[in-house]
Order: C-alpha cells, then sequence, then structure tokens
C-alpha cells in the first residue's frame, strides 16, 4: 500500500516541481501577428514567388515582345592550303604546292523585322498577362502561407487548451487516488479501489505525455513556415475568437471578383485569346531590314590578285511569306480555337468549384458555431457535476466507476467545446483566404 501513496506522492512533487520551473522559466510569448510578419519576411516558398514575380515583370519589355533590331559584331576567319596546278590559256603550267589561301571579315550587322504579322503586338500582351499572371500566383502564395501560420498557431491554442483540460483531469485522479488511499487505510474501501485510482492516474499522465508530444510536433511545423530554428520555444495566446458575422452571400459574390484561382482562370482565356492572334499572324508576310559595315581582307596567291582589302556598307530588305505548310496553319488555327473553347469551359468549372468550397466551408463554420455555443454550456454543467460527483465520492455515497465517468464526461465536454471553436476558426479563416480578405487583427 505505501508503494502506491509513495508513487502518487512522486507524481504530485514531479508535477508541483515541472509547474514552478516552467513558471520561473516561461518561453518567450509569439502574438499572431508576429508569427505572420515573420513567415513573410522568412518563409521560402514566399520568397520564390516574389522571385518569380520579379522575373515575370522583367520579361515585360518591347525587346523581349521582339520590336527592336538586333545588332551583332561578327568575325569569319576562313584558311586553306592547298597544291594548286594551273594550265594558263597560252598552254604554260604554273604549280604551286602548298599554296595558302586566307580570309578575314568582321564587321557590325544589324537585322530588324519591321513586320510580322502583328505577332510582336501580341506576344507583347501575352508579357504582360503572364506578369499579371505571375502577380497573381505570388499572392497567392502569401495568402496560403499566410493561413497555415494562422491556422497552425490556432491549432497550438486548441493544443494548449487540451494539455490544461488534461491537467485539470490528472489533479482530479491525484485527489481520486488520495481519497482511494485515505479510505483504504482506514478499512472504507478495498485494494482494488485505490489500484482502479492508480491506474486512472497512470492512463491520464499517459494521455497528457501524448498531447504534449503533438504540440511540440506543432511547435516544430510553426517554426519551419516561420523559417528559423526548429526547435526555438514559445509560448501562443489562449483564446480562439471566431468572427461570427461572415455572411455566406457576400463571401460568394466577394470570391468572383477576389479569388486568385478565378482571377487566374480569366487571364488564362486572355492568354489563349492571344495564342490564337499569334497562330493567324503567320499568314502574313515577314518584313525586315539588314545592314552593316564590313572590313575584309583576303590572300589568294593562285589568282590573278593575291590579296585585297575591302570595307565598305551593306544593306537591304527581305521578305517571305507562307504560301503552304501542309495545311499546319489550319490545324494550328483551330487548336489554338479549341483551347480557348477550353479556357473559357476551365472559367465556368473554377467558379463551380469555388462556390461548392465556399459553401462546404460555410456549413462547417455555421456548426462549429453552433457547437460552441452549446459547449460552453456544456463545460459548465459537466464540471458541476464532476464536483458533485467527487463530493460524494469523499463521502462514500458514489462508486470510483461513477466519478470516473464523471471526469470523462468533463474531459469530453472541454474537447468538443476546443475542437469546435479550433473548427470555426479554420473554415473562417479559409473562407476568408479563398476571398482574398485574410487580415490580421
Amino acid at each position: 500500500m505505501m508503494k502506491y501513496i509513495k508513487l502518487a506522492c512522486f507524481l504530485c512533487c514531479y508535477l508541483a516541481l515541472t509547474a514552478t520551473v516552467n513558471a520561473q522559466d516561461a518561453p518567450p510569448f509569439l502574438t499572431l501577428k508576429d508569427a505572420v510578419e515573420i513567415a513573410l519576411k522568412n518563409n521560402y516558398n514566399i520568397i520564390l514567388a516574389k522571385n518569380n514575380n520579379a522575373i515575370a515583370q522583367n520579361n515585360v519589355t518591347i525587346g523581349n515582345a521582339g520590336f527592336l533590331p538586333v545588332v551583332t559584331g561578327d568575325l569569319t576567319q576562313t584558311n586553306s592550303r592547298q597544291h594548286i596546278v594551273q594550265t594558263r590559256s597560252d598552254g604554260t603550267v604554273n604549280t604551286i604546292p602548298n599554296a595558302k589561301n586566307s580570309s578575314l571579315t568582321y564587321g557590325p550587322n544589324l537585322n530588324w523585322t519591321i513586320f510580322n504579322g502583328f505577332s510582336m503586338f501580341a506576344s507583347y500582351d501575352q508579357l504582360k498577362q503572364l506578369k499579371e499572371l505571375s502577380a497573381v500566383s505570388s499572392r497567392d502564395t502569401i495568402l496560403s502561407t499566410t493561413a497555415d501560420v494562422i491556422q497552425t498557431y490556432y491549432d497550438l491554442t486548441n493544443q494548449y487548451e487540451q494539455i490544461k483540460a488534461q491537467n485539470g483531469a490528472i489533479a482530479i485522479s491525484h485527489t481520486q487516488l488520495k481519497y482511494a488511499s485515505d479510505k483504504f487505510s482506514v478499512g472504507t474501501a478495498s485494494r482494488l479501489d485505490v489500484l482502479n485510482a492508480q491506474v486512472n492516474l497512470n492512463t491520464d499522465t499517459a494521455t497528457l505525455l501524448t498531447l504534449q508530444q503533438q504540440f511540440k510536433a506543432s511547435k516544430i511545423r510553426l517554426n519551419q513556415l516561420l523559417v528559423r530554428d526548429l526547435q526555438t520555444d514559445f509560448s501562443v495566446a489562449d483564446t480562439i475568437i471566431v468572427d461570427e458575422k461572415l455572411v455566406l452571400g457576400d463571401i460568394i459574390s466577394a470570391a468572383q471578383t477576389q479569388n486568385p484561382t478565378i482571377i487566374s482562370s480569366q487571364i488564362n482565356k486572355r492568354i489563349a485569346d492571344i495564342n490564337l492572334k499569334q497562330v493567324q499572324s503567320t499568314r502574313y508576310p515577314v518584313v525586315g531590314v539588314n545592314g552593316g559595315y564590313a572590313w575584309t581582307n583576303s590572300h589568294t596567291p593562285a589568282g590573278f590578285t593575291q590579296s585585297q582589302d575591302t570595307h565598305g556598307l551593306n544593306y537591304g530588305i527581305t521578305a517571305s511569306i507562307n504560301i503552304f505548310n501542309g495545311f499546319n496553319q489550319s490545324r494550328r488555327e483551330r487548336n489554338a480555337k479549341i483551347q480557348i473553347d477550353n479556357a473559357a469551359v476551365d472559367i465556368k468549372q473554377t467558379r463551380l468549384n469555388v462556390e461548392a468550397q465556399i459553401s462546404n466551408l460555410y456549413v462547417s463554420y455555421l456548426s462549429g458555431l453552433d457547437l460552441v455555443k452549446l459547449g460552453q454550456s456544456n463545460v459548465a454543467i459537466a464540471k458541476r457535476n464532476l464536483d458533485i460527483s467527487l463530493d460524494k465520492y469523499k463521502i462514500g455515497t458514489i462508486t470510483p466507476l461513477e466519478i470516473r465517468e464523471a471526469q470523462r464526461n468533463y474531459l469530453a465536454a472541454q474537447s468538443t467545446f476546443f475542437a469546435a471553436q479550433y473548427q470555426s476558426k479554420v473554415a473562417e479563416i479559409t473562407l476568408k483566404q479563398i476571398t482574398n480578405n485574410l487580415s490580421i487583427q
């Protein structure tokens, strides 16, 4: 009997000591606002998205679209060694063994396409649409990362409340073990009651250890999102406040103009339209001008002129038109029109998918709010029932099984309440993310 009492005392002292140490060396408090700001500054996905957006912005130039000429500096040198036997008109034979011929040409050259069926205009429009698409993608990445940080933060709050509730359950189990031990010592309870109380305490302690392990894993997850030392310790807020003013109609209406996925599908439709213009442009002629200035030095020992130096300006105009290419022009235009139809269908499908997602989330949101209201009342009732049961157990009017059931009901009520809060908050966060309306109060 004494070993159970000693074990209970040891657990009490251990928990008390742990609480004292934690109180003296509490980890720094991390606010939700600070967590989001750190993520926006450090998160790798956000950095990559911003860099890709910068690349898309840099690509929007008239030069990249093909409006400007291309100027190059060219140099060509050719050499040859030949054994030459020449028979001249007078019948004489001239033999030149190992004759060396060389030619060197260098100078700047300009090539400029001045008309290509308006393809360059379409290309410039396409570059601007790609920049806009990249900007939307960057904002979506920022929204998604922010939502992950907020959800993980409130998940930690939910787990923290679960741990607090489990600590309360352990305190009650300690009380139950003390009552059972006191009754056993005076002969009013059996050893079985003491053993059952000890098992309950051990079970509650094991549950606490599991919750603490999950809590630490979630901290590592948040540190990963914030891109800082994964072992950085911190504490979080102990309250989840849910915005209860969300209206389904307003959310759906806002999503049509603000949702990144819908906006991206609309941009892709415009890109498909531009692609058709680019394909159609190949029906028109391509006109270009070229020019340059060249210096040429050549040596030909077997010729009438053994060496020659020239320099001067060259210029001209080129034009070409596609007359027939195996009916590929018509095929490409048909495919481009089908891509436009597909893009239009994708817009409708995306809008429907987003509306369905919003509707499902809103159901979860309302259900969570109802469960929160019910849970508040249920926790109070379960707590009162547990207090009464403890008093009755102390005087021996109820069994250990009944007190354990009251304890389980109280824990279940708390767990349901915390889970409902988190459910509503996650739904709220996701709904605001969908409508590009996620903000930190």
